[in-house]
Parts: structure tokens; C-alpha cells; sequence
């Protein structure tokens, strides 16, 4: 597993630099995620531009004007920030505290901090200064929606944070209880549909102030919502971030070697047995040493409960598709590895479904496949239906191999799983509905033409 780029390095190169490790792997992936859904909806915009289905639209813009005291202050703050935290880092980050729980703590390297600033500040003052005119003048701008993806990307990362953080925190609520500042402030703990549904309505908003169809914008966006979730999910399986499916009670972890193990169902109940401790309190555990727990009915009946099940790898794929046991994941969760000195030395005991990396490749297929029909379908609305309903159908189906907090109450579905069956459902009446207005449409030009 590689939780940042130390680990990367220090595997590929050989080299250790600590000064990598606050460059987490999963952020770097959903950086990626959105730098190639912008590319993907940019595309796509000026494809529709181009048949005439999307327009510009003027705006006035003042030209020729001095830095402002606003503009000058914004820039000394970005730049004081970033430095103060990157720079601390490499130079003032104590060795137990990871880089994560730094960046998100009030440490930083001050002097850093101010010298950047100053340099920001200068650089913003430099460019106003050079672009002045005598008298700043009024110009009438064309902005073509494809100019907007850079305030539409910064709009659904802003809003796709704090949604998922929000829902995150409501599927965890009674964590969140006891400890709310720190589950807040937590680099870890992100809910994909809840950042979906906030930055889906942010975006909307800000379409209709700019004057763009939404039905355009939309389908725009199906592909490229899919590519994003894809390339995000490499980030959770490289990772390790805990977003894993079930145990495969087939296999376990050879604590001696951190190696994956066939076993039959005596095996995998006597691994339940000696890290019992772990399995009812999630406790992480130095593998060399025993955790005995009394066995009482009580006991033994939560150990039964534990989500599981047996599928040994067919022989034309790798054992780790079916059963993987994330070594040092970022999140620390599991045995010790004997002899692993490292921040992250821990390992799963039982080996589990890798449910990020089944859903890398189905989104990439679906993603394929969206972009291969969306061309073929003229009925604005229809690719973002589509899309609705394949990615509630793909998240309801992993589901049911993933750990999740599930609702008695609610026919013991998980938070995932009914939204997931609302934008299946939302998807299929958006699908008849789009698909009856496009056929309106069709009859009344057919008519008109019969008229003429």
C-alpha cells in the first residue's frame, strides 16, 4: 500500500524522503479525478458550443485598474498559508504526528509563511501594475460555458467536501457526538453521494445565475462525473483508506509474512478466535502476541455476526482480486507487520473484498460506454438519466460485499444503498420524462413542417 508518496518512493526508487509523506496518495488521485473531469466536460461543452446548442453570453468587466487593498490581502493569505503549512512540514513536523494531522492542526512555519505571502502579494501587485491603464475602462466580454469548468470544478470541490464530510458524519453520528471538532477537522471520513448531491445542487445554481442550460450542462457532466469517481476510487484502494468490502473468510493473513493464505472455514474461525479483541473492538493489534477473550455466548454469537464470506479466486486471476489484506494502510487499521518500523505497519488479519478496485473497473467501462452513445442520443437529458441510473445500480450492487452502517429500520439498507436506489429511481423518471418531451418535440416540427 502506498499511503503517500514516501511510501511510493521509498518502494519504486529506494530512496526515502520524509519530506513526501504529507503528499497523500488519495488526494493526489482525487486531484487527478478532477483535473480529468474537467478535461472530459471542457470537451464536451465545446462539442455542443460547436452544434449550436450552447451559447456565450456577455458580461462587462473592468480593465486598467490597480491592485485593490482586497486583492493584495487575499494573495498575502494564500500565500502565507500554503507556505506556512508545506513549508512546516518538511521542517517543523514532529516525527509522531502524521503530515495529514499536521496540515490540519494550527502548526506551521511562520517565517515561511510571511515570506511567501509578501511574494504572492508582490507577484498580484506586479501584474495589476503592468495592465493599468489612465482611466480603467468598461469591456463587454463573451464567456462561453466552456470558459465557466474551472469555476464549476472549484464550486464541486468545495461543495463535494463539505457535503461528503456532512454525510459522513450523519452515517457516524454517534461518533461524531463525542468527538464533533475532531471529526470536522479530520483529513479522513468523506461520503461520496453526499459531496455528489451538494456539489450537483452548487453547480446548478451557479448554471442558472450564468445563464447556461441545464440540460446540456448535464449531460455534459455524465461522463465526466463517472471518469472522476473512477480515478477517485484508485485512490481509495491504493490508499487503503477503509472504503474495503466484507472478510473473505476463504483466505487469512500469515502474520509472520503479511502474505495471504488459503484456508478452509476452521481456519478462518480460529483467526476470528485469536484476534477476537480486535474483531469486537477494533482495536489494532501486535501480531506476535494472542488477545484471548472469554467465549461466552454473548461473545461468540458477535463473532458470528461478523460480515463475511467464502469465494476462493478462480485460476486465471490473481488471489489479491478476491481476498486483499492492505498492508500499511493509511489508516492503521489492523495486526502489526513483524519487523515493520514505519508510521504504517499495519495489516488486516483476514483478507477482504477490494471494493474500490471493482469499482474502478466498472466505472471506467460505464464511462466508456456513456461516452461512446453520446453522440447517438439527441434528446437532451437522456445521457444524465442514463447516467443516474448506472451509477445507483453500480454502487447498490457493490454494496452488498461492502461494511457499512445499516438502518433496521429502514429494511436494513445502508445510507449508500437508499440513495442509491433514489437515483435509480430518480433516473427513471427523469428518463421517461425527458424522453416525452423529446418526442413532443419532434411531432410539433413534423407538424410545422406539414403546415408550411
Amino acid at each position: 500500500m502506498y499511503p503517500n508518496l514516501y511510501y511510493v518512493f521509498k518502494d519504486w526508487f529506494g530512496v526515502e524522503w520524509k519530506g513526501l509523506a504529507f503528499l497523500n496518495t488519495f488526494g493526489l488521485m482525487v486531484a487527478f479525478a478532477f483535473i480529468a473531469a474537467a478535461i472530459v466536460l471542457t470537451s464536451e461543452l465545446r462539442r455542443k458550443e460547436k452544434l449550436g446548442l450552447l451559447f456565450p453570453r456577455e458580461e462587462m468587466i473592468t480593465v486598467g485598474k490597480p491592485a485593490s487593498i482586497a486583492d493584495l490581502l487575499i494573495n498575502f493569505i494564500v500565500g502565507f498559508l500554503f507556505a506556512y503549512k508545506i513549508i512546516g512540514v518538511f521542517l517543523n513536523k514532529p516525527d509522531d504526528i502524521s503530515a495529514q494531522e499536521y496540515i490540519f492542526s494550527k502548526d506551521g512555519n511562520i517565517v515561511a509563511g510571511i515570506v511567501a505571502g509578501l511574494f504572492f502579494l508582490g507577484l498580484k501587485w506586479w501584474d495589476k501594475n503592468k495592465q493599468k491603464l489612465k482611466e480603467p475602462e468598461q469591456r463587454a466580454v463573451r464567456i462561453w460555458p466552456h470558459d465557466r469548468v474551472g469555476d464549476i470544478i472549484i464550486l464541486g470541490l468545495v461543495f463535494g467536501i463539505l457535503g461528503a464530510k456532512l454525510f459522513d458524519d450523519i452515517e457516524n453520528w454517534d461518533d461524531f457526538i463525542q468527538h464533533p471538532i475532531e471529526r470536522i477537522f479530520s483529513p479522513s471520513g468523506l461520503t461520496f453521494y453526499g459531496g455528489l448531491i451538494f456539489a450537483a445542487i452548487a453547480i446548478c445554481w451557479y448554471a442558472y445565475k450564468r445563464g447556461i442550460k441545464l440540460k446540456h450542462l448535464i449531460d455534459s457532466a455524465a461522463p465526466a462525473l463517472m471518469i472522476g469517481y473512477a480515478i477517485g476510487r484508485i485512490g481509495c484502494q491504493v490508499a487503503g483508506d477503509g472504503d474495503w468490502g466484507i472478510f473473505n473468510s476463504a483466505y487469512i493473513t500469515d502474520p509472520a509474512t503479511a502474505k495471504v493464505v488459503a484456508v478452509n472455514e476452521d481456519g478462518y474461525q480460529k483467526q476470528i478466535t485469536k484476534y477476537s479483541t480486535y474483531f469486537l473492538e477494533g482495536k489494532v493489534l501486535d501480531s506476535g502476541a494472542t488477545y484471548p477473550v472469554e467465549v461466552t455466548d454473548r461473545v461468540a454469537d458477535k463473532l458470528e455476526d461478523i460480515p463475511h464470506k467464502a469465494f476462493k479466486a478462480p485460476s486465471f486471476l490473481p488471489r489479491w482480486m478476491v481476498a486483499y489484506n492492505y498492508p500499511q494502510n493509511v489508516n492503521k487499521d489492523g495486526i502489526r507487520i513483524p519487523g515493520c518500523v514505519d508510521e504504517h505497519n499495519r495489516v488486516l488479519p483476514i483478507p477482504v473484498f477490494p471494493t474500490p478496485f471493482y469499482e474502478t473497473v466498472t466505472c471506467i467501462l460505464l464511462f466508456l460506454f456513456l461516452w461512446g452513445i453520446r453522440k447517438k442520443i439527441k434528446t437532451p437529458g437522456i445521457i444524465f438519466s442514463i447516467y443516474l441510473i448506472l451509477t445507483g445500480l453500480e454502487r447498490f450492487a457493490v454494496e452488498t460485499i461492502r461494511v457499512n452502517i445499516r438502518y433496521p429500520k429502514l429494511y436494513n439498507l445502508s445510507q449508500a444503498e437508499i440513495i442509491s436506489f433514489s437515483l435509480i429511481l430518480t433516473g427513471l423518471v427523469m428518463l421517461f420524462i425527458f424522453n416525452r418531451l423529446g418526442n413532443n418535440a419532434t411531432e410539433g416540427k413534423s407538424k410545422l413542417k406539414i403546415v408550411e
